[in-house]
């Protein structure tokens, strides 16, 4: 193998593209190729005729890199193999696609808090790969760079994944400062914020810590508990957000009506996973969940369009809200 790390780059650019027999690479194909995957310089005519060579001197017995005519006098280039790769990858073209995305995911928190980390991982990927940053910036993601906490958010995965008892100074969105003992088992993010959620030693229950409310972390001095009851693939299946209703809360068929210009903006993208359209009943959903305050939160991100038609109890509690907060403009009047 060679040890030029440019070279190293070039061939497996050009070994995926010998192995891809899903697409045609032809020479000005393989040049365009490597070249949109490297910042620093293009490759010449004779420098891809000298790599082609040399990929062929490295090719086992009874493999063998053809070069097909087609369309007259141009030539594509493809292993004799279809599976088939100098360099060992099980990865598919599609595969690899895939990862260029994660990629280009992962690129959004370089430069933030306790990310340094992340710089390493995906130059390995990108130099694994042979793929090129998103320097067009073709993709936004969206995030908050502001949001303080963040500098927490690799303690609390280290401690989850290595089951570190974690011992948190806490300030509550009402400015009460708590101290807690957690023994964390999931990080989620939602609405741009990131919560912690474990077992709390002092309610006896599964808790979750916003993590641009925690003020200090230090690791506790006793024996983490496991999660052996939660299964977080499906633990906020019942609710919309983050809060954990109490246990006596049960889950509800919510009716929705919409405005007629709104209602394919929510079919097209669902308040929930088990929203239906209401047969008979016109620009109408329903859902079924555990009533919390972001299931509120959602339904006036929506008003004027959006009308509660059921539960009862439900409707009374959003009609009271919205004369609540229009008695605020009316005062000021």
């Amino acid at each position: 193998m060679p040890g030029n790390n440019n070279a190293l780059f070039r061939y497996q650019i050009l070994d995926r593209c010998f192995s891809d027999f899903k697409k045609i690479y032809d020479f000005e194909a393989l040049k365009d190729e490597i070249n949109n995957n490297q910042d620093d310089a293009y490759i010449s005519d004779r420098q891809l005729r000298n790599d082609l060579a040399a990929i062929r001197k490295m090719l086992p017995e009874g493999v063998y890199l053809d070069a097909t005519a087609y369309e007259g006098k141009k030539c594509f280039y493809r292993y004799s193999e279809e599976n088939f790769s100098l360099y060992k990858n099980q990865l598919s073209t599609d595969d690899v696609k895939i990862i260029s995305s994660t990629i280009d995911a992962l690129r959004r928190y370089r430069g933030l808090p306790n990310f340094a980390w992340l710089e390493e991982v995906i130059s390995n990927l990108e130099y694994r790969f042979g793929i090129k940053s998103n320097s067009e910036n073709v993709v936004a993601f969206e995030q908050n760079e502001r949001l303080v906490g963040l500098n927490h958010l690799s303690k609390v995965i280290d401690a989850a994944v290595n089951h570190t008892p974690l011992l948190i100074f806490y300030k509550t969105y009402r400015g009460k400062e708590v101290k807690s003992t957690l023994h964390p088992y999931h990080v989620k993010q939602y609405n741009n914020r990131w919560f912690l959620f474990g077992y709390e030693e002092e309610s006896g229950k599964i808790a979750n810590k916003a993590l641009d409310r925690i003020q200090l972390i230090l690791p506790a001095d006793i024996t983490f508990k496991p999660n052996k009851d939660i299964d977080f693939a499906h633990f906020f299946d019942d609710i919309i957000g983050v809060s954990i209703p109490n246990d006596d809360v049960q889950k509800e068929t919510i009716v929705l009506r919409f405005t007629e210009a709104r209602f394919p903006y929510v079919t097209s993208k669902p308040l929930h996973h088990s929203q239906k359209v209401v047969e008979g009943m016109e620009h109408t959903i329903s859902i079924e969940v555990k009533p919390t305050r972001e299931l509120n939160q959602l339904v006036f991100s929506y008003i004027p369009d959006v009308e509660v038609l059921s539960p009862e109890w439900y409707r009374e509690e959003i009609k009271r809200k919205i004369e609540e907060n229009l008695n605020k403009y009316l005062s000021v009047q």
